[in-house]
């Protein structure tokens, strides 16, 4: 399983992806997010789903990106077609043996950035189909894999005007929320940011490096539970 995570909001882009994966009874540790550089800019991709799709996809798209001349390339949805042409590539050589052996062709994946014509920094969720949709002030989160566990968290914190330093914090949580519940979902843990139209900027976390976050939120969250007032209609299922 995987848990992928692309946030839009008024300053700019936050991605946050998991990097455990597993295979029958082994967990390796593997990036699920890469940049791409397309002309003088890059964007990102996270994918979860077969790693060998994954791979192969990618591989065919960055081909597809070389071949096409810079002129092709001057928004991002219009590198979204090479990116669905590179999977639906993909599909049409694999689908059938991956139906015989048991497996789903099963490759979602998040794509954000900013390219030259775009009037600012912009996020896609991509199907397997190949058909996607974009992230807007009103859908200001998606993501990918184990998406139920963080789900709540995010709907009850994050908005479009949420500053930055405090997004972060709440990407970090939802990872911490779905690591918590889900076996195989956890560290490393590859988070970037693309603020004000500049660059990305990546970072990789082990566990150690958060641990003061978590447990002080595990402490605090317990103790607010505690100070939570009293319900009267509580009362007589204590007694």
């Amino acid at each position: 399983m995987t848990y992928c995570l692309g946030i839009r909001v008024k300053e700019g882009l936050v991605c946050l992806a998991d990097g455990r994966l597993t295979s029958g009874m082994q967990a390796y540790s593997a990036g699920k997010v890469s940049l791409h550089k397309i002309n003088s800019h890059e964007i990102c991709i996270m994918t979860s789903g077969l790693r060998s799709i994954r791979d192969k996809t990618l591989a065919y798209f960055d081909d597809l990106c070389a071949e096409s001349g810079p002129e092709h390339q001057m928004r991002l949805r219009d590198v979204l077609k090479f990116y669905t042409q590179a999977l639906r590539q993909v599909a049409a050589e694999d689908w059938d043996s991956l139906q015989r052996s048991n497996l789903r062709f099963d490759l979602h994946a998040l794509i954000g950035g900013k390219l030259e014509n775009d009037e600012g920094p912009c996020m896609y969720l991509v199907y397997p189909e190949g058909n996607w949709v974009e992230m807007n002030e009103r859908t200001i989160y998606m993501s990918i894999g184990a998406t139920s566990y963080g789900k709540t968290f995010l709907d009850r914190t994050i908005r479009y005007d949420t500053p930055m330093a405090t997004v972060l914090k709440i990407a970090y949580l939802s990872f911490d929320s779905t690591r918590v519940s889900a076996v195989d979902v956890g560290y490393p843990i590859d988070l970037l940011t693309f603020i004000h139209d500049e660059c990305w900027r990546h970072e990789l976390f082990e566990y150690d490096d958060l641990s003061s976050l978590n447990q002080w939120w595990n402490g605090n969250l317990r103790d607010l539970i505690a100070r939570l007032p009293s319900e009267k209609k509580f009362k007589n299922l204590l007694l």
